[in-house]
Formats: structure tokens, sequence, C-alpha cells
């Protein structure tokens, strides 16, 4: 396979399990195009036209070396010293980072939209959703910005060394994969939620590692209402007024990845129960479901820098 063709593969991945079901992002994706048809000139030429096909911005090829792709290091975190690994292995055709850098870390703040949409499936009303995110996406565009963000991938290019990193896709994996086997299933107190996680392997390992699902707000005993996966994907830690409104829509316990003080404060405030299900091992699950479908086109790959590597 060649690069382009890992990256697309998990840009359709991340499309097909993306929560809002795939036909709402091609919706917006077709959205995007009529805005563009409707520039003049200048501005289309300074339109990044790859919002055109891409809808997670935050998911970029970094450095293609223009290889064929036999073989690929795949780390949740990637930075230079993973590139020099790479090369040390010798055999290493592409390295493959979830969380994003370069490019892909200036827009992470692009595909925090699809917070709103997911909230508003979950009864919260649509334009509460936007307004409350729109704070929050401004306050992570602002803090990503002093980043130094292409310290990576200009290593990557000096070394000769192909690197992607795909992010919101792994995670739309993930938060499928959990509405399935959580959100879907007919649990009746919070400690049975707590209990069907650890029973994932990912989860599983994270717990012999110290870092395993975990109950931040409410208490084991608590009767779990209806669950939500609205913290699993969407670029990063949304608004913690959202926790409000969650509680108005009906919505008892929440499964996320991680969460700050702040919003913790806010989910006991409302009464709703949050899960922390782990935030490198939910990486791991995304990744893992991505790496799965690589793997059936004959590509090798090799685990590094924090993921857990379990195959289905």
């Amino acid at each position: 396979m060649t690069i382009k063709e890992i990256f697309d593969l998990g840009i359709e991945l991340g499309i097909k399990n993306d929560l809002r079901g795939s036909a709402k992002v091609k919706k917006n994706l077709k959205r995007v195009q009529d805005q563009f048809d409707n520039l003049d000139a200048k501005k289309k030429k300074d339109f990044d036209k790859q919002r055109l096909e891409n809808p997670y911005m935050d998911s970029q090829i970094l450095f293609d070396s223009k290889k064929e792709v036999k073989k690929v290091l795949v780390g949740v975190d990637i930075d230079t010293s993973e590139l020099l690994l790479a090369k040390e292995l010798g055999d290493i055709d592409l390295v493959i980072a979830h969380h994003p850098i370069g490019k892909g870390l200036s827009h992470l703040h692009d595909v925090m939209h699809l917070q709103a949409e997911v909230m508003a499936d979950y009864g919260v009303p649509i334009n509460v959703a936007q307004s409350l995110l729109k704070i929050r996406i401004d306050e992570v565009a602002r803090g990503v910005n002093p980043a130094n963000h292409y310290k990576t991938p200009m290593a990557a290019e000096l070394l000769k060394q192909g690197l992607i990193n795909v992010h919101t896709p792994c995670d739309n994996l993930v938060a499928s994969f959990l509405k399935k086997n959580i959100e879907n299933k007919k649990f009746e107190y919070v400690h049975e939620v707590l209990e069907a996680l650890g029973k994932i392997p990912e989860y599983e390992i994270a717990k012999k590692q110290g870092i395993g699902p975990r109950l931040f707000a409410g208490s084991p005993e608590n009767y779990c209402g209806r669950i939500a996966i609205t913290e699993i994907t969407g670029g990063t830690e949304g608004s913690a007024q959202m926790y409000e409104k969650l509680a108005a829509a009906g919505v008892g316990t929440i499964i996320g990845m991680h969460m700050s003080e702040e919003h913790k404060k806010e989910a006991e405030k409302h009464h709703i129960n949050a899960i922390i299900a782990g935030h490198i091992s939910s990486d791991s699950i995304g990744i893992n479901l991505f790496l799965d479908q690589l793997e059936k086109k004959g590509i090798e790959v090799v685990a590094n820098s924090g993921l857990i590597r379990i195959k289905r």
C-alpha cells in the first residue's frame, strides 16, 4: 500500500464509524464544497482544499516518503525519538501517530464541532450545544497556538521517514465500539458498566498497569440511567457546562477517556455518573481496530509508544 492509501483507509473507517452517521458527515462535506464553490477567485486560492475531502483535519499526512509500505511502527504519541527508533529498526516504511502533530495539532479544534452534533443526538438542543461548545473550541484553538507544531514533521522529512497521524478516525472507531458493546446493553447499576468495561482486553491490561477504568463522579451503586458515549471522540475535552444540559436531556451516566477537575465537579453538581474508561487504553482500542484492517491488507505492525496491541 502507499502512504496515502493507508491514510485514506483511516479516513474512510472514521466516516463509517462516526457517531453522527456517515450520511451526516458526507452532508457536512458537501456543505464545505458548496461554500468553496461560492468563493471568489482570491479566497479559493487561499482555501485549504483538503477540507473538501477530509472531515477530520486533526489527522494528516505529515511526510510522504513515496515508499511502498509493508511495515509500520505505530504509537499513541510520536516525536523525533520514535522516528529515530524506526530508522534504527531499519525496515519501517511508515510511522503512524495517533495524537495530532504538525498541521493536525494546529487543526485540533476544528473537529470539536462533532461534539455538538453528538450531543444533539442525545437530546441536547443543537443551538445550546453549539453555543457552549464554541467557547471551548476557541479556548482549545488559543491553547495549541503557541506549540512548536512542525518539530516532529521536520525531523521526519530530514530522516526521509514517512509519517502520518490518525486521530479522530480512530477515536470514532472506539466510540462506535463502546456504543455497541456498552451503551446499547441493558445495565441497571454503575458497577455493572465498570465490570463490563474491565472485561475488554485493552482495559483489562490497563487495570494491571494501574490505569484501568474508574469512576470519577457518582457511586458504583447508583442507577446508571441512560448511558451516553459523549466524551470519547471530538478532538479533546468539551465544555464543562454541558453536564447540566445532558442531565436535563435525561442522561445519567457518561463514559469518557479522561476528565479534568472542573468537569468532574460539574458532573457531580448535576448528578451525572462519570466513568473514565482510560485515555491510552481507549486510544489503543480505536488504533487496534484500524490496524486490524491494515493487517488484513498485508501490512506488518510494530506497536510502540504506549499502544496496547490487541488483535480482533
